[in-house]
């Protein structure tokens, strides 16, 4: 391998496509983005139609062609969002849209994979992680079982940004990372696991080949060097599932450092030495992209978008209102006291993955009194968010976390300056944000495709191009107040856990 050129990293999200260009010292040269749109034809499921992946990249290239040269770049690096399922047939041919990570639909199957294993505890043995609702291995079983006329034809289940990697090189393969993330993986063999799908009946010919994350794993075709914009022959890195490489991204390699990414999704993790024990299932132990190391996270299913949920509600968007800007909720949030006046947030607006695993979970705002404004409820808001991260990492250190030195945060709640306060005071210890973090999983991306093309000796000493760039410290009145609303935060799931499964049964019941 040589040193060579930029390098470009391309992360198929949720509501968008990003690409960012950097060169061999990690500096983003330029990114750019491109929209498309979110199905969801029933409450609680989540679908897309892959071509808009593939369309959101050309369109996402082309615009940064327009201020950045790409043709010269020296290797390129995928991520993606985690855990979809794009099923194909023999003829590489789409059979329906895909299913998301943030789908509530295969509840049963997760339980049918679960028993058919003999219960969680031997499926932990197996793979270390649950089978959650949003993984992979349950749309699976939902296709088999709802839908078996397109699962007789299924030949391929692909990870999105391994759907973008076949359109791009016309190879079927993935990785480490995002294999974890389907929940038919052995993590601590790095293999796909074997025992788990011949008792579970999924044929494993239909899995794709897994490689470790910055392994070359495909060249851009002549086709797609045509349709994307690119040069014919580059290599393409294995790359990462987005909550994984984004801890490379934000320069996270040491287990003692914790990454906090506020997205659509709030995840927190970090990296680990070992695949350690993971009872109940509850954290995601996982792959991670550096060979011989782990990923120990949580997410929950509510973060920036129980904000974008707030924002749309205080625009009484129904009646027409001009929309609110982030910065505007962000300022009045800055208008009340940090606990905002003993209000709580509970956060569980699409049920929610850990440290509560509950489709059911509701949200809801507690200790509401006359005296409470506008300014109160979107503070909670923010609050409540950031007690769901500490809440995780309550679950984290029970498992053996290392003390925090320090937190490096973001997605877009990191560019906010008071939800990174909120995180240093909650946390009580020093939140940064980092060059490149606020490009997601495409940085990492670019920086896996820079380890692979030579530029860097491996990902730790890529990890360092990730310097400092803003710091943020506790305020300790702050961390105690917090820490005493901390202790009622973490009581109130349990104690109103048998009021959700009443509300879900009464709706259920009137659908």
């Amino acid at each position: 391998m040589t040193t060579a050129g930029n390098l470009l990293g391309i992360d198929i999200g949720t509501s968008s496509c990003k690409v960012v260009l950097i060169d061999d010292a990690g500096e983003v040269l330029a990114s750019e983005t491109a929209s498309y749109p979110l199905s969801i034809p029933r409450e609680g499921w989540s679908e897309q139609n892959p071509e808009d992946w593939i369309s959101g990249t050309r369109d996402a290239i082309a615009k940064l062609q327009t201020t950045a040269d790409v043709g010269g770049v020296s290797a390129i690096g995928l991520s993606g969002q985690m855990h979809g399922l794009t099923p194909l047939d023999a003829d590489l041919t789409v059979l329906r849209p895909a299913i998301l990570w943030n789908d509530q639909r295969t509840a049963a199957e997760c339980e049918e994979i679960t028993q058919s294993v003999g219960g969680l505890d031997e499926l932990l043995q197996l793979t270390n992680n649950r089978m959650l609702p949003g993984y992979t291995g349950g749309k699976i079983l939902w296709m088999r079982n709802q839908e078996p006329a397109l699962y007789e034809r299924l030949s391929h289940a692909l990870n999105p940004k391994d759907y973008l990697r076949l359109r791009l090189t016309g190879e079927i393969a993935t990785e480490v990372s995002d294999a974890s993330g389907t929940g038919l993986f052995d993590v601590t063999a790095r293999a796909w696991s074997r025992t788990l799908l011949e008792k579970t009946g999924i044929d494993p010919d239909i899995l794709p080949a897994c490689y470790e994350s910055a392994v070359v794993s495909g060249r851009i075709s002549r086709t797609a060097a045509e349709y994307f914009g690119l040069t014919e022959g580059v290599p393409v890195v294995g790359g990462g599932g987005d909550a994984v490489i984004q801890t490379l991204g934000s320069g996270v390699v040491d287990s003692d450092i914790l990454q906090t990414t506020i997205g659509t999704a709030g995840i927190i993790a970090t990296s680990l030495d070992s695949p350690v024990r993971n009872p109940d299932g509850r954290l995601q132990v996982f792959c991670n992209v550096s060979p011989e190391k782990w990923h120990c996270m949580g997410v929950s299913m509510n973060a920036g978008g129980a904000f974008a949920w707030l924002r749309d509600i205080l625009a009484g968007r129904a009646l027409g209102a001009a929309e609110l800007s982030f910065d505007r909720l962000i300022a009045l949030a800055e208008k009340a006291p940090p606990g905002s006046n003993g209000l709580l947030f509970l956060p569980y607006l699409m049920g929610e993955r850990c440290p509560w695993p509950d489709p059911d979970a509701r949200a809801g705002f507690l200790g509401l009194r006359a005296g409470h404004d506008e300014t109160h409820i979107v503070r909670s808001l923010l609050e409540g968010v950031v007690f769901a991260l500490r809440d995780m990492h309550a679950l984290m250190q029970e498992v053996g976390g290392d003390t925090v030195a320090r937190l490096h945060v973001s997605g877009g709640g990191s560019s906010a300056s008071l939800w990174n306060q909120i995180q240093a005071d909650i946390f009580d210890a020093e939140v940064l944000t980092v060059r490149g973090a606020a490009e997601g999983g495409a940085y990492g991306a670019a920086l896996l495709a820079g380890v692979a093309a030579g530029n860097w000796a491996g990902i730790e000493q890529a990890a360092r191009v990730c310097v400092a760039e803003h710091r943020w410290q506790p305020n300790p009145a702050n961390t105690a107040r917090y820490r005493e609303l901390f202790d009622i935060y973490q009581g109130l799931y349990q104690l109103l856990s048998p009021t959700f499964d009443k509300l879900s049964r009464y709706v259920k019941a009137t659908e």
